[in-house]
């Protein structure tokens, strides 16, 4: 047997042991390291009182009554619930729970004029993808309406393409590695703040 084909076959052997080992030292309450399993209790019926119920991202920790706006809800099949902050960290959610179907996903209404604004089913609404609108945890703002001509007005405003919720998740995950970074960067400028008032 050649060097080479040995080093190939002693690799895979040590990789399928290290996920045998990470199957069996996961976490029955979170999931981790394999999995991050919602932490909620299960929960047919989400909507109600659910900015009470799900009040902090569990991907980012942001508040999702602060950002009502862009704050998503996801109710998977055995009826765990995600309430994140926006389409980002649902992208992350829908990812890490790839053995679970989404029931129901919901999305805001942006161009509605109610706070907080109201959740509807994701593939009631329109999402306006790069529009110079601010969004939380991206550079590319994918902000969704349920009015098509209020997305238009937006549109003819503030640019950008409008677009199903496929698309805009797909775009969510393609800005993926440099919204993580943006993200990564602030973090750290905040602690540098944080931590010269404090010296200070």
């Amino acid at each position: 047997m050649k060097r080479r084909d040995l080093l190939k076959i002693s690799a895979l052997a040590g990789f399928a042991a290290t996920s045998t080992q990470v199957s069996a030292n996961a976490c029955t309450t979170d999931g981790t390291p394999n999995q991050f399993i919602p932490k909620t209790a299960a929960n047919s019926k989400p909507l109600d009182n659910e900015l009470a119920k799900y009040p902090k991202c569990p991907y980012c920790g942001m508040d999702r009554k602060e950002h009502h706006r862009t704050r998503m809800l996801v109710q998977y099949s055995d009826d765990l619930v995600d309430g994140t902050c926006s389409i980002h960290c649902l992208s992350l959610s829908l990812s890490l729970n790839i053995d679970r179907e989404p029931k129901t996903i919901w999305g805001p209404d942006y161009g509605s004029n109610i706070e907080p604004r109201p959740l509807l089913p994701v593939d009631q609404l329109l999402y306006l993808i790069g529009a110079d609108l601010k969004h939380a945890m991206t550079k590319r703002s994918k902000h969704s309406f349920a009015s098509a001509d209020i997305a238009k007005e937006f549109q003819a405003k503030h640019g950008g393409t409008l677009a199903k919720f496929d698309d805009a998740l797909r775009e969510s995950y393609l800005d993926m590695a440099s919204d993580a970074s943006m993200i990564r960067k602030n973090r750290e400028e905040r602690r540098k703040r944080a931590m010269q008032q404090k010296q200070g």
